[in-house]
């Protein structure tokens, strides 16, 4: 069976995420390669949260059955957005920011392993192939809203 359009959009997001965690992983000090690819990560992840809370995890609180693991998802969204934003505060040359990003990148790996081996199998039995269309049409519009939001929003920023 393929994967619906909702999912397969998901899951090319986390693994263009997991590329960038892995290459500002591979950086030290303040260069200008771990500022370029932190911003770019931080714009993703911030962007990918938004718009998939406004497709499928707004699809998933409407339904009792599957409402549990979309506010544990949100609330891990709002986890790693709380890392961004420490982050950004921090100095890029200090042996913490480092500690504070593979602490970070840990949980926000986890969260999406979690999603893509639990939740979207889960979702995928409750939600028909129209819907599952219909919320992929919605966040392959809502997603470039939504780093132009993430470019002018830091972490946090209105959404305390």
């Amino acid at each position: 069976m393929a994967q619906s359009r909702i999912f397969a959009d998901l899951i090319a997001d986390h693994d263009r995420q997991r590329d960038l965690l892995a290459r500002v992983g591979e950086t030290s000090g303040d260069s200008e390669e771990r500022r370029a690819l932190f911003e770019e990560l931080r714009l993703e992840l911030q962007a990918h949260a938004a718009a998939e809370e406004e497709t499928l995890y707004a699809t998933m609180l409407a339904d009792p059955e599957l409402r549990e693991e979309a506010r544990h998802s949100v609330s891990e969204h709002k986890e790693v957005d709380d890392f961004l934003g420490e982050l950004i505060e921090m100095e890029m040359s200090s042996s913490g920011w480092l500690v504070k990003f593979k602490e970070m990148r840990h949980r926000y790996l986890h969260h999406i392993d979690e999603e893509e081996e639990e939740m979207f199998p889960t979702a995928e039995k409750r939600l028909s192939a129209a819907e599952e269309e219909r919320l992929g049409k919605i966040f392959e519009k809502r997603k470039p809203r939504e780093l132009e939001r993430a470019e002018a929003h830091p972490p946090g920023d209105e959404r305390e």
